[in-house]
């Protein structure tokens, strides 16, 4: 039976983060929401009480049900876990005179096994309107910091900790360890989750799941899905029947290059050219919602069309990963980031088991894994993007000609940020603290034009011009969750600016995205 440790999400958006940092520790772990959590099997080496944009005294706050593992395997409360053990075992959470956000140092009280090797003071972050001003029976401070008294506690006689700070974020520049004392030295976990027990353990699992039946998957050209149906080659071989739809909204030749390198690596494949019945439904079409539903609903229909031709079909796979699940799943007084047609599946009528392989993975987990079944890093590497494609990078009408403008300027965009050697310079901000990279394509999370709906007046050669403007968005970012723009160099931008100019007709002004999310999202729509 795995070992695991289990994560109770009550809305933060950085639960996800404690997630991350215990699979990089090779700690296997699931999230889930409070109502869901039963009483823990002999898997279960800990439990960890995430965030929460509530108060404890809020009446949608989501409730714990404590009977359930605590003095019975550790706890670990962070945040708002940690005031609501506080509260309910009989301390007092009140609001702070003001709001605790940002950088504190945090000094010890005494030894503690959650705090074993590290130097005091250290630098930790706070997140919280309220804060605990009287510690439950029974309990002992273990760290405070200036403003905060009980900043970390203990409950006497059991392993149940917790913390007002948020050891998940990189600003607590001592987070991991913490984490890793509380899984390690608290819990006994072994440490066995790897990519390569990932690998094996999935294909015998998806041979038994399986057997002789056929699978099909619906490839995008992202990282999911390859590495999915990459997975699903190595444990069904020729079962495994891959579509790979062109919506009409794909960058510049990316369906042909896609495709033969699908082929390439001897995957079985069939290319679905939809792109003039997605360009026909999106006419006249201007807002970015109803975009979304028409490109969602038209590529259930193209896949079902495809699909229905494969004989003796029984299961569809799909690239599912884990903050996809963890997003849908719908925790009580949490707000809800965005719905996922992958999570929810095709139609019904379609009489097909779900199989999804990823399904308990992050992000940088799945590209591990495709790094080691022998993906090559162009499509390991790819930058996200978004599934209606260019559509919501084309602000109003979808039309051909804008769609080739777009994909020219984006076309010279991602070029240029392949080509920039950047291995001199340091991209790392305060939301990415990632390595140095290659190039400035490997330094960004994420990048594209945006094609805006305005146009403006502007002097190319003896003429004066009336075009259409277009924005550079390049952020840096761990998940997505927040992204800060990327600081790429002047003269970087100089050079893509004067080139989309002067090659590509139909704009006339470039500019540069500095927004971060929040309050921005990385596309416009």
């Amino acid at each position: 039976m795995k070992e695991k440790i289990i994560i109770l999400d009550s809305g933060s958006q950085v639960t996800r983060l404690i997630g991350r940092r215990l699979r990089e520790l090779n700690v296997y772990c699931e999230i889930m929401p409070p109502h869901r959590m039963q009483k823990p099997d002999p898997s279960v080496k800990g439990v960890i009480l995430a965030g929460s944009p509530c108060s404890v005294y809020d009446p949608q706050a989501p409730q714990i049900d404590f009977s359930l593992f605590k003095g019975i395997v550790p706890v670990l409360g962070i945040c708002y876990g940690a005031q609501m053990l506080a509260y309910r075992f009989g301390g007092r959470v009140e609001p702070s005179p003001t709001r605790e956000y940002g950088r504190a140092l945090l000094s010890a009280s005494g030894s503690s096994p959650l705090f074993d090797g590290i130097a005091f003071p250290t630098q930790v972050w706070m997140s919280h309107g309220d804060t605990i001003t009287q510690l439950p029976e029974g309990a002992e401070a273990i760290a405070s910091t200036e403003s905060v008294k009980n900043a970390a506690f203990r409950i006497k006689g059991e392993d149940t900790y917790a913390v007002q700070f948020h050891p998940e974020v990189f600003h607590t520049t001592e987070g991991t360890a913490m984490l890793k004392n509380f899984a390690y030295g608290i819990c006994g976990c072994s440490g066995d989750w790897t990519p390569d027990s990932f690998i094996e353990s999935s294909v015998s699992s998806l041979r038994r799941q399986i057997g002789n039946d056929k699978v099909i998957l619906g490839l995008s050209g992202g990282v999911d899905s390859t590495v999915a149906a990459v997975l699903l080659d190595k444990a069904v071989g020729h079962n495994l029947t891959c579509i790979f739809v062109n919506n009409g909204l794909l960058r510049k030749n990316e369906f042909s290059d896609v495709l033969a390198s699908y082929r390439d690596m001897g995957l079985n494949v069939i290319g679905a050219d939809a792109s003039a019945a997605f360009l026909q439904a999106l006419a006249g079409v201007s807002d970015p919602e109803a975009k979304r539903k028409i490109i969602g609903g038209l590529f259930v229909e193209t896949f079902e069309k495809y699909a229905s031709q494969i004989d003796g079909a029984r299961y569809l796979a799909q690239g599912t990963i884990y903050p996809d699940v963890i997003e849908s799943a719908g925790v009580p007084g949490a707000s809800k980031i965005k719905s996922h047609h992958n999570v929810g599946g095709l139609p019904e009528r379609m009489n097909l088991k779900v199989t999804e392989p990823l399904r308990m993975l992050f992000k940088d987990e799945v590209r591990r894994i495709g790094r080691l079944l022998g993906i090559r890093s162009e499509l390991i590497d790819r930058h996200p993007f978004p599934g209606p494609s260019l559509a919501v990078r084309i602000l109003g009408e979808v039309t051909e000609e804008k769609l080739a403008v777009l994909r020219e300027a984006d076309d010279i965009f991602i070029r240029s940020l392949r080509g920039f050697d950047c291995r001199d310079m340091d991209l790392a901000s305060a939301s990415d603290p990632c390595k140095k990279a290659e190039t400035l394509y490997d330094a960004v999370w994420q990048a594209g034009v945006i094609l805006l709906s305005v146009r403006s007046v502007g002097v190319m050669g003896d003429g004066r011009s009336y075009e259409n403007a277009a924005a550079l968005r390049a952020v840096v970012s761990a998940d997505a969750m927040t992204a800060d723009w990327a600081r790429l160099p002047y003269e970087f931008l100089a050079k893509v600016s004067n080139e989309i100019i002067n090659n590509v007709r139909g704009i006339n002004r470039v500019v540069y995205d500095i927004s971060s999310k929040p309050p921005a999202t990385i596309e416009w729509e």
